[in-house]
């Protein structure tokens, strides 16, 4: 599906089961979910190394996951100079043994890191880069997944849509419940979403008063009724503007307003 699977949305009157949503988001995400896991390659025995070579390996080894530059390897040792740690990178790199890595801070500046070390999220930008550039694909294909599930659920927590994803197979281990709660930021920047706490009355019943939850921005007209706890109050027959049961006393009625 495009990009209309988010901008101008309406949620269906009858939203999809989850298993439903579950297949078609799995359908959608399988390819970026595989392109987003990062894995380690294995490096080549180094015993055979040696000379400038040896030395050009520790130095990369030691800054770790944060790797270094040709010019600090240069300016570590007087006796090496640009051309000889050059030549070793090549070699080093040819052996694999050594990897070069786009340090997000400074994309003109090559870094290179030991085959064994993943680059720091200082230096990769984290989860929703790759190779150093923006993983506008991920981040969208995510958002579509959350904002199909909210649709499911009508109302949901961080905690809810991350289960789901995770038990829908649309995300692997390597994703956290903090960066699933970066994406519901970015949809409310948006506007796709609205965050909203709970009332512990209608849609909210299932969350604890005060849970911070999230739902569409644009919500259906059918269901104001259904999350208005006039629509489930007893004494609604008995309820008038002026009478002993009244909007202007119901503390219920006061908490729904004061979420919109």
């Amino acid at each position: 599906m495009g990009s209309d699977w988010i901008t101008g949305i309406r949620p269906p009157l009858s939203p999809p089961s989850i298993p439903v949503v579950a297949r078609e988001i799995q359908e959608e995400m399988g390819r970026q979910a595989a392109a987003s896991s990062h894995k380690r390659k294995q490096p080549e025995p180094i015993s055979a190394v040696v000379g400038p070579d040896r030395y050009v390996l520790d130095a990369i080894k030691k800054a770790e996951d944060k790797g270094t530059w040709k010019k600090a390897i240069v300016s570590s040792n007087k006796n090496l100079t640009e051309y000889v740690v050059q030549k070793s990178l090549n070699s080093l790199l040819s052996k694999r043994l050594i990897k070069e890595v786009m340090n997000i801070q400074n994309k003109r500046t090559k870094l290179f890191m030991a085959a064994e070390f993943e680059p720091s999220k200082e230096v990769s930008g984290g989860f929703w880069y790759d190779n150093g550039k923006l993983d506008k694909e991920c981040i969208e294909g995510l958002k579509r997944a959350c904002l199909k599930f909210i649709v499911s659920k009508e109302v949901a927590t961080v905690e809810v849509i991350y289960e789901l994803l995770k038990r829908s197979k649309v995300i692997t281990s390597e994703c956290t419940k903090e960066q699933i709660e970066e994406i519901l930021k970015y949809m409310l920047l948006d506007n796709e979403i609205i965050e909203v706490e709970s009332t512990g009355l209608g849609e909210y019943h299932l969350f604890p008063v005060g849970t911070l939850c999230y739902r569409l921005a644009k919500g259906r007209k059918t269901s104001a009724m259904a999350s208005n706890p006039c629509g489930m109050c007893p004494k609604i027959s008995q309820c008038t503007p002026d009478g002993r049961i009244s909007p202007a006393t119901c503390v219920y009625y006061k908490k729904w307003m004061d979420i919109f």
